[in-house]
């Protein structure tokens, strides 16, 4: 087998309701969902997985789709790893808070660190970092703005979770 070619990296454009996003894989996996087209998206090609993964978006977004099946490999520390495997343990339409995730991965302390590994999920919507709000329910940050966030809750049903700030 081709080395090089097994450490390439296939990406594609998608169009969603939040604008385009760029998928990246490799080897088979997802690896990255960027808002708006990447400059580190590799070689632009449609590949078996990058399709699926458009397909379930594309579902996700008309309401179809509560759990996606492709096929995840994040990048990141072992704690970022640990945060984002607690993210895909939240329900389609459900919230929790930075704190309940840090006491999820036995780290009840660790609400800030839990922020930071939500601030570079490569893999968003996917992995619901979007799912993750303040402790006191208001909408929390989100790395790419707050409307984003809230259209996917508002996608998944969850907006009666939310309190809105006066």
């Amino acid at each position: 087998m081709d080395k090089k070619a097994d450490n390439m990296i296939y990406s594609i454009y998608v169009d969603s309701p939040l604008g385009t996003l760029t998928l990246s894989e490799n080897k088979g996996k997802i690896i990255a969902i960027c808002f708006g087209k990447s400059e580190i998206c590799g070689t632009i090609k449609e590949t078996e997985v990058l399709l699926q993964c458009k397909q379930e978006l594309e579902e996700y977004f008309r309401g179809e789709r509560k759990i996606f099946t492709v096929a995840l490999e994040p990048h990141g520390t072992d704690f970022q790893k640990k945060v984002w495997q607690a993210l895909l343990d939240i329900p389609y339409g459900g919230v929790r808070s930075y704190g309940e995730i840090a006491a999820a991965i036995g780290n009840p302390k660790a609400v800030r660190a839990v922020g930071g590994a939500n601030h570079v999920n490569p893999i968003p919507i996917i992995i619901p970092c979007h799912r993750v709000v303040a402790a006191d329910r208001t909408l929390g940050g989100y790395a790419f703005g707050p409307e984003p966030k809230e259209k996917l809750l508002d996608i998944e049903g969850a907006l009666h979770l939310i309190r809105y700030k006066k």
